[in-house]
C-alpha cells in the first residue's frame, strides 16, 4: 500500500473514531484522535506538496512553519490541546474547534 493510500485512510479513521467520541461525550478521546486527524492532513497535504512526509512532529512543524503558514497555524493552535488531553478534561468547545480543523485540513489536503 502506498503512503498516500495509508495516510487518506488513517486520516479518515482518526476523523470517524473522533467523531464518535464526540457524539458519546469523551472529549479526551476526541481531541487525542481529531489531532492525529490534523497530523494525518497536514502529512498528506506536505507529501502532496513536498513529495515526502515528515517523520516527527518536530519536522513536520519545521517545515510547516517555512513554508506553508497557514496550515502551521492551524497545527500550532490545536498542539496545546492534544497535549494537554493527557492531564487535564477537555471540553467539547475544545473538541469542536479541533473537529472543525481536522475537517478543514483535510479539504486543504485534497487539492
Amino acid at each position: 500500500m502506498e503512503k498516500e493510500q495509508i495516510l487518506q485512510e488513517n486520516l479518515q479513521e482518526y476523523l470517524d473514531l473522533g467523531q464518535q467520541a464526540y457524539t458519546k461525550k469523551k472529549y479526551n478521546s476526541a481531541v487525542t484522535l481529531l489531532f492525529k486527524a490534523i497530523s494525518a492532513a497536514a502529512d498528506l497535504f506536505l507529501l502532496k506538496k513536498e513529495g515526502s512526509a515528515p517523520s516527527s512532529h518536530s519536522h513536520r512543524f519545521r517545515i510547516l512553519k517555512e513554508k506553508y503558514p497557514e496550515v502551521y497555524n492551524i497545527l500550532d493552535k490545536d498542539f496545546p490541546f492534544y497535549q494537554d488531553s493527557y492531564t487535564k478534561r477537555m471540553t467539547q468547545e475544545a473538541a469542536e474547534v479541533l473537529k472543525e480543523d481536522a475537517q478543514r485540513l483535510q479539504e486543504m489536503a485534497r487539492k
